[in-house]
């Protein structure tokens, strides 16, 4: 049994195709679950109540846990620490393997430029401390020979399907609806997005290897860096329409903003990841594996297709 906590979201329903090469009984898990093949195993849980996830953990082999809680400073101290304690302590009684999937916010911020495994955890934002704090809970753990866990640590997201990511929602989908499009931070600095089915396949294939344990992957993310211009001129073309015009959202702009719109607050403190380059330096798990990270224009397509 493989069980995906968190499931049905931008990682975990295409991680529930991809875990099928490895086994047939798959367990998803989260308030509302839906098959993804007929035999899925469906459990309806409260992953904030212990008994639940206690309950979700039991008999399972791997537990990949993909939930996302809502995007709130206040909701992400409240919520993610006693969560992955719990899961911690779950996955020790049951024996079950984690893979934890992670994003970059605990980086310092002199790492943005090119953040590889080994970038030190010094995080310039609120959320990023408490990115980190999960992360030492968890090494923490494994450490003492508790349990055996990875970080599957992914840029932000594109790609089909039920996917939210800053690039679909400032630039994708207002494109597609004939609305004005609003760049963070700066049009010409470079940016590395991970394609959600090259993250759920490479997710799978890390779950699925043992010596994979114990250490912190990136996702594959394609070298071939776009900036946001760029991405907003290849979306376009995708869509067979003129590059329209567009504003930027600068940091100054923001902080206004998020007087009256909470979202705006919340995005914030992580403008810092926009407003200079950013990759994100996947090459130990392409060595590892031999996986070749899907080219832009291909993600592209498949995205727009499913807008």
């Amino acid at each position: 049994m493989q069980t995906i906590i968190g499931a049905n979201g931008a990682i975990g329903t295409p991680l529930a195709k991809e875990l099928r090469h490895y086994t047939d009984r798959v367990r998803l898990v989260s308030r509302n679950p839906k098959a993804v093949h007929p035999d899925d195993e469906l459990l309806a849980a409260n992953l904030l109540d212990f008994k639940d996830i206690d309950r979700a953990v039991a008999g399972s082999e791997v537990v990949y846990i993909t939930i996302g809680f809502a995007y709130n400073i206040h909701e992400w101290r409240k919520v993610w620490p006693p969560f992955i304690q719990q899961m911690i302590e779950a996955c020790e009684r049951h024996n079950a393997k984690m893979v934890f999937f992670d994003n970059v916010y605990m980086y310092d911020i002199k790492a943005i430029p090119h953040m590889t495994e080994d970038a030190p955890m010094h995080p310039p934002s609120k959320k990023g401390t408490v990115r980190k704090q999960l992360v030492e809970m968890i090494f923490e753990a494994v450490e003492a020979g508790r349990i055996q866990a990875l970080i599957a640590r992914g840029a932000d997201f594109y790609g089909p399907g039920n996917t939210t990511s800053f690039l679909i929602e400032t630039i994708a989908k207002p494109l597609k609806q004939g609305k004005r499009v609003t760049i963070l931070g700066a049009a010409d600095k470079k940016h590395s997005y991970t394609y959600t089915p090259d993250a759920a396949k490479a997710t799978a294939i890390l779950g699925n290897t043992p010596d994979a344990y114990n250490q912190i992957w990136h996702m594959p993310t394609h070298p071939d860096t776009l900036t946001q211009r760029e991405w907003l001129e290849l979306f376009a073309r995708e869509m067979g329409i003129a590059v329209p015009k567009y504003s930027v959202l600068p940091k100054w702009m923001l902080g206004m903003l998020g007087i009256f719109v909470p979202f705006m607050r919340e995005v914030h403190e992580m403008i810092y990841q926009f407003d200079r380059d950013y990759f994100l330096d996947s090459s130990k798990f392409e060595q590892r594996f031999n996986f070749q990270p899907t080219d832009y224009q291909t993600g592209a397509r498949a995205t727009v297709q499913a807008l």
